[in-house]
């Protein structure tokens, strides 16, 4: 006895944000492929077919792509090239990231001055 049959995999490829078709709202878009697999005693031999398509973030409305398509869209994603990166952002990318940007919210204390005594509360001992 032969047991065969197939099985679908979904694999999460990118995310792009535009305009959605069907909710009208500017979202996230995820790009996903869908591999069927020809299995023989539950195991994946080969691909028997590929499609693309997307999925809203935010509505749930799904949209068809051809290969061709799926790889503008990835395109889209990728981040331009920039100057060349010095040893230490290649080493340490997330570092440099928080550096640069500026911090939220309150504002740090100057170095030169102390943090402000705490004046005890009413509930408090001295």
């Amino acid at each position: 006895m032969i047991i065969y049959g197939w099985r679908r995999k979904i694999l999460e490829l990118a995310t792009a944000t535009y305009l959605c078709g069907q909710c009208q709202n500017p979202t996230a878009h995820a790009l996903r492929r869908a591999v069927t697999k020809l299995t023989l005693f539950w195991i994946p031999l080969f691909p028997i077919s590929s499609k693309y398509f997307t999925v809203c973030t935010f509505c749930g409305a799904t949209n068809k792509l051809t290969k061709a398509e799926a790889e503008q869209v990835q395109a889209m994603n990728q981040p331009a090239p920039q100057g060349p990166v010095s040893q230490q952002q290649q080493q340490f990318p997330q570092q440099q990231q928080f550096q640069q940007q500026p911090p939220m919210g309150r504002q740090p204390y100057p170095p030169s001055q102390p943090f402000p005594q705490q004046q005890p509360g009413p509930y408090q001992s001295r």
